[in-house]
C-alpha cells in the first residue's frame, strides 16, 4: 500500500470522512450532505458520530460508488484514533477497494495523521502466519494500493512526516507482533538473537550475541541457570547499540526479559494457560522494537538494550528449587521457586548493562508476576520505580500511546520479604502477596544503587484478547511506549 498525502481533492471512488462528535458536528455534515447530493437532515439523524460508528452511502453521487462516515466519539486522544482506524480497516478489509480517499481537511484532524496512519497500517497483520489455507483478504493491502489523505494547504508537509512515521511504527510492531505470536517450535533463543542481527544490520545498529561457552565466561550464573533445563535451545545473551547523540538526547539503557517458554520449571505450570508462555518474551520484543524505531527513525540517544534470552524447561539438568546459584553481580541467589524465573534472568540483565555501560536511564520491561494482573487487570502494566520524575513521564507517556502504566510503591518495607537464610537474596517471598512489588524488589538488589531505574511489569499486556483474533494474541505493548520516551527525551 502506497500513502500519498495531497492537499488536492483525490480521484478515489471510495471516500472515508472521519468526524468527531463536537460543536461542528451538524456543519461538517452538512458539508458532506451537499457534497454527496443528501439532505443535512437525514445525515445528522442518521450519524452521531459515536467511536467506531460507521454510515455508508452509496452511489450518492456521480463518479462515487461509496462514502463512508467513520465516527471518532467524543473528544478522542492521540491513541483512540489508533483504535477506532484499526477496528475499521481491519473489519473492513475483505470489501476495501485498492484505491481510497480519506478527508482529514474538513474536521481539521491533520494533527493526527500519524496515529491514524498507524492504526491503518496495524490493521493489515493477521494472527494466522502458520495456516496452510490462508487466502489474500481484499484488494487495499497490496502493493499495487493506494491511500490518499487530504489535508490542508498549510499542514501538508508536517502531515506527510507523520505519516511516515506512523507507518514505520506500525512495521516495526507488526513484526514484534508476529515474533511474540510465533510458537515455541519457531521461536526460541538463536531465533531472538537472528532477529537482532537481522534489525541491526538493515537499520544500523551494533548486535552481539554470547552463546552458552561467552554466558558462562562472563559471569552470567543466573541465566545459565534457567536454562539448564533446556539442552536442546541454549540461552543466548543479546546487547544492542545504538549511539546517535549530537550535543542532546541522553544515555538509556532498556532490558527485556527474553524467556521464549516458560513451563515453570521444576515448580511447572498448570497445562491449563501453559500455551500462552510463548509470550513470555514480551518484553524482549518491546527492547527489539524500541531499538529498531530509534535507529529507523534515526533518534538523537545513545540507546542499549540487553536480552537474556533462554528456555525455562523441566529436565534432569534442570534448576531445582532449593539451589543457590550465582549471578553476573557476584551476589547469591536462593532459589525458592523456578517459576520466578524472569528475575533471574534480569538480574544478569540489569548487573551487566549498569557496570558495562552506566546509562543515565535503565528500563526493564518483563511478563513477570500473575500477581501484578490480580492487581490491576489486563488495563495497566504496573510500574516501580526509584525516580519520579522518570516515573512520572512514563505515566504520561502511557495515557498518551495507550500502554497504560499504574505506579505501585517500591518502599522497603518490602525489602525484608526477599531475605534469605543461606544466599544474599531469595528470588520469591515466602509471603503470598505484594508479589508484583517484591519481584522489582529483587530486581532493584542488582542495579547497584542505579538512581533513576523503572521497571515495568507487562504480564497483563503484552498477549491479550481483542478483536482482531479468537484467541489471545501479540499486542506489541511497550514497543510504541518506549520509542515515544526515547523521541521526547
Amino acid at each position: 500500500m502506497k500513502i500519498n498525502i495531497t492537499a488536492n481533492n483525490t480521484a478515489a471512488k471510495t471516500i472515508i470522512f472521519p468526524l468527531v462528535d463536537n460543536e461542528k458536528l451538524a456543519e461538517n455534515l452538512s458539508k458532506i450532505a451537499k457534497h454527496v447530493g443528501l439532505s443535512a437532515e437525514t445525515l445528522q439523524q442518521d450519524f452521531k458520530a459515536g467511536a467506531k460508528e460507521t454510515l455508508v452511502l452509496y452511489g450518492a453521487i456521480e463518479g462515487l460508488e461509496k462514502v463512508y462516515l467513520l465516527g471518532l466519539g467524543k473528544a478522542p486522544k492521540a491513541i483512540d484514533f489508533v483504535k477506532v482506524f484499526r477496528s475499521f480497516f481491519y473489519n473492513s478489509k475483505k470489501k476495501l477497494p485498492k484505491n481510497i480517499g480519506l478527508k482529514l481537511k474538513l474536521a481539521g484532524l491533520e494533527a493526527f495523521t500519524e496515529q491514524i496512519v498507524n492504526g491503518i497500517c496495524l490493521a493489515e497483520y493477521e494472527v494466522g502466519a502458520y495456516k496452510t489455507d490462508v487466502k489474500r483478504v481484499g484488494e487495499f493491502y497490496t502493493e499495487e494500493a493506494i491511500l490518499e489523505i487530504q489535508v490542508a494547504d498549510i499542514c501538508l508537509e508536517s502531515a506527510e512526516k507523520s505519516a511516515e512515521i506512523g507507518q514505520a511504527i506500525a512495521e516495526t510492531q507488526t513484526r514484534i507482533m508476529t515474533l511474540v505470536d510465533a510458537p515455541a517450535n519457531y521461536k526460541y533463543p538463536q531465533k531472538l538473537a537472528e532477529f537482532a542481527l537481522e534489525s541491526g544490520k538493515k537499520y544500523g545498529f551494533e548486535v552481539k550475541v554470547y552463546d552458552e561457552k561467552q554466558c558462562l565466561e562472563l559471569g552470567l550464573h543466573a541465566l545459565l541457570a534457567v536454562g539448564r533445563g533446556s539442552t536442546e535451545n541454549p540461552a543466548r545473551f543479546i546487547v544492542m547499540e545504538y549511539n546517535n547523540l549530537s550535543g542532546k538526547g541522553k544515555k538509556v539503557g532498556l532490558v527485556g526479559k527474553g524467556v521464549t517458554f516458560d513451563t515453570g520449571g521444576i515448580s511447572i505450570k498448570g497445562s491449563a494457560s501453559m500455551s500462552y508462555m510463548k509470550s513470555d518474551m514480551g518484553g524482549a520484543g518491546a527492547v527489539l522494537g524500541a531499538m529498531e524505531l530509534a535507529a529507523k527513525l534515526k533518534l538523537s540517544v545513545h540507546l542499549i538494550g540487553v536480552i537474556p534470552t533462554t528456555e525455562n524447561c523441566v529436565d534432569g539438568n534442570a534448576l531445582k528449587p532449593s539451589e543457590v546459584i550465582s549471578s553476573y553481580s557476584g551476589k547469591s541467589i536462593e532459589v525458592i521457586d523456578t517459576d520466578a524465573e524472569g528475575r533471574l534472568v534480569l538480574a544478569d540483565g540489569l548487573a551487566y548493562i549498569k557496570k558495562n555501560f552506566e546509562p543515565e536511564i535503565i528500563i526493564d520491561l518483563a511478563t513477570l508476576t500473575g500477581n501484578c494482573i490480580a492487581a490491576l487487570g489486563y488495563a495497566a502494566a504496573g510500574l516501580l520505580s526509584n525516580n519520579d520524575e522518570l516515573a512520572n513521564q512514563l505515566l504520561e507517556i502511557g495515557q498518551e500511546t495507550g500502554e497504560k502504566l499504574w505506579r505501585l510503591p517500591l518502599w522497603d518495607d518490602y525489602k525484608d520479604m526477599m531475605n534469605s537464610d543461606v544466599a544474599d537474596i531469595k528470588n520469591l517471598s515466602s509471603a503470598p502477596v505484594a508479589g508484583a512489588i517484591t519481584a522489582a524488589k529483587f530486581l532493584e538488589f542488582f542495579i547497584d544503587s542505579h538512581a533513576n531505574w523503572a521497571h515495568l511489569d507487562i504480564a497483563g499486556l503484552a498477549f491479550g484478547d481483542s478483536e482482531f483474533a479468537k484467541m489471545k494474541s501479540a499486542t506489541a505493548y511497550g514497543v510504541n511506549l518506549l520509542t515515544a520516551f526515547l523521541r521526547k527525551n
